[in-house]
């Protein structure tokens, strides 16, 4: 029997039926995924922000948000798989759930191309193999088209910021950076406040700070802050530099999101 290894290196055998399985996913992206792979049916508990396709987690319970999860309320479900994300979900909760819920499948999708092991270990799992292979042919095209279309753009130093008040922006070592790169679009580095794994990760940063000078554009993502046209403004009279609202769901939400995100970054 082939086995699947997530991201913490745990291996997990593929379902026996779907028949039995019953999903709780803590990841909005890959409940997304996850509907995209024919699993809807086998989805029985999902966050509030869970929210895509509408149509089909409309059905699909809520247990929470994907830091303040209702323990009590995942247990009631008595999932027989639990999908969480090591930056979305508290590894506290994880492991509380991990009492109770017989298979924990951790993800960690930090490249686009980290898309393909994602599509096929959840394919692998849930024997929709098929499934899973069609959106890694439909990913390879996606990435195809950026590439032609990077030949013909200037490189340019990005600041792209997800939350105000603090201000916060990634490092270059997220996904999001990795996707930025598909529109030769270069992360800034940016040093952080303290030694915190998730700081390090999304480092909070000051308007003053010597290294904006190195930036040339500014983006402000649509989630998980909602950014409006007067932060634009606001940013660009204060720093001087070029600044545009971005859709943060096509540039953060791995997962199938990845190839309509690719086709988003290309027309842009």
């Amino acid at each position: 029997m082939k086995l699947f290894y997530d991201a913490i290196g745990v291996a997990h055998a593929p379902v026996a039926s779907l028949q039995n399985t019953r999903i709780v996913c803590l990841v909005p992206s890959i409940t997304e995924l996850l509907c995209d792979l024919g699993l809807a049916p086998y989805l029985v508990g999902r966050t509030g922000f869970c929210i895509h396709p509408a149509e089909s987690v409309a059905k699909i319970p809520k247990v929470g948000g994907t830091k303040d999860v209702n323990i009590n309320k995942i247990r009631s479900l008595q999932p027989t798989h639990l999908i969480v994300n090591i930056d979305e979900n508290e590894r506290p909760t994880v492991e509380q759930c991990s009492q109770f819920v017989p298979h924990v499948v951790v993800t960690h999708p930090n490249t686009v191309q980290d898309n393909f092991t994602l599509y096929r270990l959840l394919g692998g799992i849930f024997g929709v193999s098929s499934q899973a292979e069609a959106l890694c042919n439909a990913l390879s095209l996606a990435q195809a088209d950026c590439k032609v279309c990077l030949d013909q753009l200037a490189p340019q130093r990005v600041l792209y910021c997800i939350w105000k008040d603090p201000w916060m922006t990634v490092s270059a070592n997220t996904y999001i950076a990795d996707m930025l790169t598909y529109k030769a679009w270069r992360q800034v580095a940016v040093a952080a406040e303290n030694t915190n794994p998730a700081a390090a990760r999304y480092p909070v940063f000051d308007w003053s700070a010597a290294w904006i000078e190195q930036v040339d554009l500014i983006l402000l993502s649509s989630e998980p802050y909602r950014f409006t046209e007067q932060d634009v403004a606001t940013v660009a009279q204060q720093t001087g530099k070029a600044v545009r609202l971005v859709d943060g769901e096509m540039l953060s939400w791995y997962g199938s999101r990845a190839i309509a995100g690719l086709a988003y970054l290309r027309d842009l």
